[in-house]
């Protein structure tokens, strides 16, 4: 593909976000004129009270925060597919996602063992996240660890997965002693949220997630290299230990913050990774990651705003969403093109 139809796509793709980053702010249980929705966003203040708060206090938040989970778990995913080559590898892999759950597990439901602390402490949104942060990290320690004992890569996703096991024990254990109201609010959390965040949340989350793209910047050529197998990166000169434990980090960093503030959101990091290859025909991280981030921010937007049943004041599970309106599509996708690209 030629670099003037990339140029068009990623132009296409960008007004696309814009206008469904619009269209995700001016959905509600509560119905406000888009002309009053544009009218906040520049700063008027003759516009209801009300309506600036639901706008600029929950719904830009949202909108904003649907962004960076799509692109962030999106890109994560790319780059598991493209470290593990497997078409099926996503960005819970690792186990990190399991830690984090793990973590809100012994806040929530380790109340019934531990203590009453844990309960009241489960009620905020702060203290959710870091108990989240704080599993993810153990498990991304482990895995480090273990990435540094291993020459075998595939050793690696083998040692997540069991991770994902043994975290998921150890929940359904803590389940069965656990009372149905805290199961519930358990529950809940794991079928994912974009809704919870406020300013100061999403301004801690948006640093570490600049953080986490900005350091994919130094590993597209390890990652160009790897897809040609590992003897060819290191007749390139790249350092495989290192650059296999930055890619790790990034991925664990990412996944790690996002499944602490949205919760554990699924299909996006598996599936937007094929859609990006598919509609770029291109092998090239230059072009893949940036291409991953924006298709990923604009999935999420969709099924959010699907999600938000415009004219209810209901909202369904992000994560049923994600899985019931994006598997057809890539299944559609896949069957199209006759193959899928790792």
């Amino acid at each position: 593909m030629k670099q003037k139809t990339y140029k068009k796509h990623f132009i296409l793709l960008s007004v696309l976000l814009i206008v469904l980053f619009f269209l995700n702010i001016s959905l509600g249980s509560v119905s406000i004129p888009f002309k009053e929705i544009f009218y906040t966003l520049i700063g008027d203040t003759s516009i209801k009270d009300s309506w600036q708060t639901i706008v600029l206090d929950f719904r830009v938040p949202k909108a904003i925060t649907a962004i960076l989970v799509g692109s962030g778990l999106s890109i994560c995913g790319l780059l598991m597919q493209t470290l593990f080559k497997n078409p099926l590898a996503g960005p819970f892999v690792l186990g990190i996602s399991s830690g984090a759950s793990l973590g809100v597990a012994l806040l929530i439901l380790g109340s019934s063992i531990f203590g009453g602390f844990f309960l009241t402490s489960s009620m905020s949104n702060w203290s959710l996240a870091i108990a989240a942060s704080l599993g993810a990290f153990l498990v991304l320690f482990a895995v480090i660890m273990a990435a540094n004992s291993l020459r075998n890569t595939m050793s690696i996703l083998i040692i997540g997965l069991m991770f994902g096991s043994l975290t998921a024990a150890v929940i359904a254990i803590l389940a069965y002693f656990s009372e149905a109201a805290q199961i519930q609010q358990y529950l809940f959390w794991s079928f994912g949220s974009l809704g919870n965040l406020s300013w100061s949340e999403l301004s801690v989350f948006g640093s570490i997630y600049l953080v986490g793209i900005l350091a994919c910047l130094i590993i597209i050529k390890p990652l160009n290299s790897f897809l040609l197998g590992e003897n060819y990166a290191k007749s390139l000169g790249i350092d495989i230990k290192k650059s296999r434990t930055i890619i790790l980090v990034i991925t664990s960093l990412l996944t790690g913050v996002i499944t602490a503030f949205s919760g554990p959101i699924a299909f996006i990091g598996l599936a937007v990774p094929h859609i990006a290859k598919m509609l770029f025909t291109t092998s090239n991280h230059k072009i893949l990651i940036p291409a991953s981030a924006i298709i990923g921010g604009i999935v999420l937007l969709i099924c959010d705003s699907i999600a938000q049943l415009p004219t209810s004041e209901f909202t369904l599970p992000i994560n049923a969403i994600t899985s019931l309106f994006g598997a057809p599509i890539v299944i559609w996708l896949i069957i199209r093109k006759k193959k899928i690209v790792v």
